[in-house]
């Protein structure tokens, strides 16, 4: 019988002892072994006999005892930062009763509570205020009247009598004692509102367009993809314990821009058409594209990563995109624990790898330019008043002066929207808020008790494009006075200058650009200056988002307040004099380079 070869058997050593240099390799080979880690396996069998072989599933009797030190997603304990240590130690969900202790002892929190309480929603905000501050969760911006009649209680009877509008859509309520802060919480609650992971390593209010179901323009209503993004991170505890803040915003594609690309996660409506949907292996109809890492705070809009997805889609997708960053995020350092630094590490395609082998379906890919193009955003289009698609309706969009309202103001307005409108209102990004369903012959109306009220609605304002961040008064971090400094600039400027155009001016009072002065027609970075430290501001010009996107480049430095009055307004009569027909600033300012836009501004003519 003849005997059958192994395979590759050419290739097998010849039978006999080892060489000289066959043993000299092999010695080489284990002492590498050795030294790369390598533990020999000694088991003791039930029969009493010492085996060397690993797979008859006994323990290794050689090797150490010693435990692995505990990690977090693959960072060891030892090398996390102070605030992941204190997330290991409890989760910040889990201390309703050292609110209560707080509560009753009317005691403000130490450093590790204070980063407990935000996951709650109250933010210890001294020294600037030796209080407390609620923000809130309102998902797509919308809110109820009754819901404004409550919040309005509450700031009356808890807090400052105020309320901020914020560039997330959102409320928060300042000065309000320790003691009060649990029947806050509660009251909250029963207005069917929540603020539950709205500070810290949580995923921050899901922002929409808001004019979502009422914009004639809009390729789909945003607002329920909102809300269920809004509920799945409320019912999701892992997502309480990201490595640090994320943003995630829908926009609809019709005439507002939401400024979307601001976010860590941006969903952009757009329609594809039959030969682009060929070419992308997908129906033709409506879908969303994704956009990574804003983060203007760095300079850095989102990014187009040629992904496409489907409406119902968009939720699992940021489920996914969440608990990537949650499994890659840097827990050492936090000023490196934003997506964009994960992105910088594994790239776009390496990161969009993680999150897609979590779902259960494949994203389409196409280029952006296959899409249709989106129809041009109204600049400012969330101020004035504009027809709905619904027939004899309109919305009107109200300045709120910074973003600041009086518990009266609120009232007011809530009254206002019951009586003109459905009893509805909506937030927008820009700190002013949107009155919709008003009916034709109620407009006239509405306006006029606007401007009664202290508010008002006209879009080509100074005070209509004013964005600031709470500045010194609420912030520690802040280096100028942005609210008070806001209205100031405004009424001086509406006194002497006559704007046909809009324009937006974005006062933030530190580099971490919680008003994103880079993305502002004017941007305003608060500054110390000069040896006495008087309140001032770097003055940027030429930022802009969405289909104007930029980053605002800097014009002049450290300009006192009083200086900084006069200083704008040579600016703006600059522009008027010297634009093209139908300019607006934004674009005057791109056509420049700086040293023109300087000798223009500086002119006393």
């Amino acid at each position: 019988m003849s005997t059958v070869p192994p395979p590759n058997s050419s290739l097998l050593p010849p039978p006999g002892p080892f060489t000289v240099g066959q043993k000299e390799y092999l010695a080489g080979f284990m002492a590498g072994v050795m030294q790369a880690g390598f533990v020999p396996f000694v088991g003791h069998t039930a029969a009493g006999t010492i085996t060397s072989k690993p797979s008859s599933g006994l323990p290794n009797a050689a090797a150490s005892t010693e435990p692995a030190e505990p990690n977090v997603y693959g960072t060891p304990v030892s090398e996390l930062s102070k605030p992941e240590l204190w997330k290991l130690e409890q989760n910040g969900l889990d201390l309703w009763d050292r609110l209560i202790a707080h509560a009753e002892r009317d005691q403000l929190p130490d450093e590790q509570n204070t980063f407990y309480f935000r996951y709650h929603g109250m933010f210890y905000v001294g020294p600037a205020q030796e209080s407390l501050m609620l923000r809130m969760r309102i998902p797509a911006g919308e809110l109820t009247a009754t819901q404004m009649d409550g919040l309005a209680d509450v700031a009356q009877d808890w807090g400052g009598g105020y309320l901020d509008c914020t560039t997330r859509a959102n409320l928060q309520i300042r000065q309000i004692a320790p003691r009060n802060m649990v029947k806050v919480l509660l009251r909250l609650q029963e207005l069917g509102l929540t603020a539950k992971g709205s500070g810290v390593d949580n995923v921050r209010n899901i922002t929409a367009t808001p004019t979502a179901g009422i914009d004639r323009d809009e390729l789909i209503d945003t607002r329920a993809l909102a809300k269920a993004m809004h509920h799945y991170i409320l019912n999701n505890r892992d997502l309480y314990g990201l490595p640090r803040k994320f943003n995630i915003s829908f926009d609809g594609g019709g005439a507002i821009d939401t400024a979307a690309d601001t976010n860590d996660v941006g969903f952009i409506a757009v329609e594809v058409g039959e030969a682009a949907a060929k070419t992308a292996g997908v129906e033709p109809g409506v879908y969303f594209r994704l956009e990574l890492c804003g983060i203007t705070g760095h300079q850095q809009f989102a990014k187009d990563v040629g992904v496409l997805v489907r409406p119902e889609q968009t939720v699992a997708l940021g489920a996914a995109i969440l608990r990537a960053f949650n499994e890659t995020g840097d827990r050492t350092n936090r000023k490196k624990a934003r997506l964009k630094y994960v992105v910088d590490r594994l790239g776009y395609d390496g990161f969009l790898a993680l999150a897609e082998a979590k779902l259960d379906f494949k994203l389409a890919r196409l280029p952006l330019d296959q899409c249709e193009p989106r129809p041009r955003a109204i600049p400012h289009g969330h101020i004035g008043v504009y027809r709905q698609k619904q027939r004899g309706l309109n919305y009107v969009g109200v300045v709120i002066p910074v973003g600041r309202i009086s518990a009266k103001q609120m009232r007011r307005l809530a009254e206002l929207s019951r009586n003109y409108g459905t009893g509805e209102i909506r937030l927008t990004v820009w700190q002013n808020l949107i009155i919709p369903n008003v009916p034709d012959g109620f407009v006239e109306t509405l306006k006029r008790n606007l401007v009664r009220m202290g508010l008002h609605h006209e879009a080509s304002s100074i005070s209509g494009g004013l964005v600031a961040c709470t500045g010194a008064s609420g912030c520690k971090w802040a280096a100028a006075h942005t609210k008070e400094h806001a209205v100031e600039l405004a009424r001086y400027l509406e006194k002497r200058c006559a704007l046909d155009l809009p324009i937006n001016i974005h006062l933030t009072g530190c580099p971490n650009s919680c008003a994103q002065h880079y993305m502002g027609d004017i941007g305003l970075l608060g500054t110390k200056v000069g040896p006495d430290k008087r309140e001032g501001y770097h003055v940027y010009v030429g930022g802009g988002f969405g289909q104007d996107q930029g980053v605002a480049r800097e014009l002049f430095r450290s300009v006192s307040f009083e200086s900084l009055k006069p200083t704008v307004e040579k600016m703006l009569r600059g522009y008027l004099r010297h634009r093209e027909k139908g300019e607006n600033f934004q674009a005057f300012t791109r056509r420049h380079d700086m040293s023109a836009l300087q000798g223009i501004f500086s002119n006393d003519e």
